[in-house]
């Protein structure tokens, strides 16, 4: 960079700077899943003396101290990166997660490397054309210390190489997965597959006790014993069908659940799939190929309104006057008009920007068609998901290395959850 351009990344109004960065933190935060990376050395974070009564412990996770510092600095770094939600408690369930991550990587010797978290600071400033030392000075100018970005970095780093450590084995893809996988997002004809689901909602007081379950449906491989399981414990509207789905293209499925029913042979259940306030588990019951090509998709185009009070009678009589009287999205604002804006929310996003528990109910749906699964924590509001559309992109050369590698990460990511979720049920987790 000249010096001319120096002074003018200097003199750049606060908030485009602000923009900028916040831009990039959220590539950052989205990009924050599977990494296979295995270094060296944990990066310590440093208190300063003068803020130590700042450090009182706010959370015990195993023993290990989470201090309202934390919290605060983390909910900061959230707000910036627009995180979604409740921005104090997502803080919160991200350094519970981050200690428990840090606790395994302990476990089989794995840590990050001071290198590994600069070079993560490095191409973080690189996204914004800054230099290193500036991006931490306009973080700083918005409250946020340096080592909170580093933590933020260094569990990236070492979650990706406890996941890769303990699962990579398993995590290979076979020459016919790879040509499936081709064939499905190419003109080479399309795949199309029968599942059943089991949804079971987690709380803080079952996850245990739902983890665990989730463990052992997973191991079966009887038709009937899932068909039995799914009208025992799901919550999914299919229940009792005993979990059925109708066919479905795999394209329709969120991105990284893909490679996991791919690689199902009929009768086979996949591992605990980790759902905002739930886990689902699927079972294949069969695949074929439907002769035609079948599209990917690059965005879709949905709303979704959201009912105040759960499954009420009276708003189980609007979701009723909605079937009847709604025939495609733009509708909807005319059920809504008068009410809070936020009531009513239109999308139009890449499939992998999708909440998995979104993402799974729209692929049950064809256009204009309506969903009524979704409710939110608690069962608080009740959400009427509608599919407005999907937009396909055009086909494209696909590296047989970069399908490999996406089926791979997909396949980790799954596995990740799953242990995820193990640990948090094992542990011993005390708010102060």
């Amino acid at each position: 960079m000249t010096a001319n351009a120096a002074e003018m990344q200097e003199d750049k109004p606060l908030m485009m700077r602000r923009s900028l960065i916040r831009s990039a933190l959220r590539a950052t935060y989205r990009a924050a899943t599977v990494s296979t990376s295995v270094l060296a050395t944990y990066a310590v974070l440093s208190l300063p003396v003068q803020a130590q009564n700042a450090f009182s412990p706010a959370i015990l996770v195993n023993g290990s101290v989470v201090s309202h510092y934390e919290i605060d600095q983390r909910a900061q770094l959230l707000n910036i990166m627009s995180a979604p939600g409740d921005i104090g408690e997502l803080a919160r369930e991200q350094l519970i997660d981050d200690r428990l991550k840090l606790q395994s990587a302990r476990e089989i010797g794995i840590a990050a490397s001071e290198e590994g978290i600069q070079n993560g600071i490095n191409n973080f400033a690189a996204r914004v054309n800054m230099k290193p030392e500036d991006l931490i000075k306009a973080l700083a100018a918005e409250g946020i210390a340096e080592e909170t970005l580093r933590d933020f970095l260094a569990s990236q780093i070492i979650w990706g190489g406890v996941v890769n450590t303990r699962f990579g084995a398993n995590a290979e893809v076979s020459e016919e997965e790879i040509d499936r996988a081709i064939g499905q997002n190419s003109g080479a004809g399309g795949v199309r597959v029968l599942l059943s689901e089991i949804v079971i909602p987690v709380t803080p007081q079952n996850q245990q006790q739902v983890t665990s379950l989730a463990a052992q449906i997973s191991e079966l491989t009887s038709f009937t014993d899932f068909e039995n399981a799914a009208r025992i414990y799901s919550a999914a509207g299919t229940k009792e069908d005993g979990g059925r789905l109708d066919w479905m293209n795999v394209t329709n499925l969120p991105a990284e659940l893909r490679p996991v029913i791919s690689a199902l042979r009929k009768g086979q259940v996949t591992p605990p799939f980790q759902l905002p306030n739930a886990i689902a588990l699927f079972q294949l019951r069969g695949v074929e190929e439907t002769g035609r090509a079948t599209p990917k998709y690059s965005a879709i185009d949905y709303a979704m309104y959201t009912l105040p009070g759960g499954r009420t009678e009276d708003n189980l009589k609007i979701v009723t006057k909605i079937r009847n009287d709604v025939d495609r999205c733009d509708d909807l604002y005319g059920i809504a008009y008068g009410q809070p804006a936020e009531l009513l929310v239109r999308e139009n996003l890449p499939p992998n920007e999708i909440p998995n528990d979104v993402a799974l109910e729209l692929a049950k749906l064809d256009k204009n068609e309506i969903s009524t699964q979704l409710t939110t924590a608690g069962g608080q509001s009740l959400i009427v998901l509608m599919l407005c559309g999907r937009t396909a992109v055009l086909d494209e050369d696909l590296s047989r290395e970069d399908v490999a590698q996406a089926l791979r990460n997909a396949r980790l990511e799954s596995y990740a959850n799953s242990y995820l979720s193990q640990l948090r049920a094992q542990a011993r987790i005390t708010e102060k």
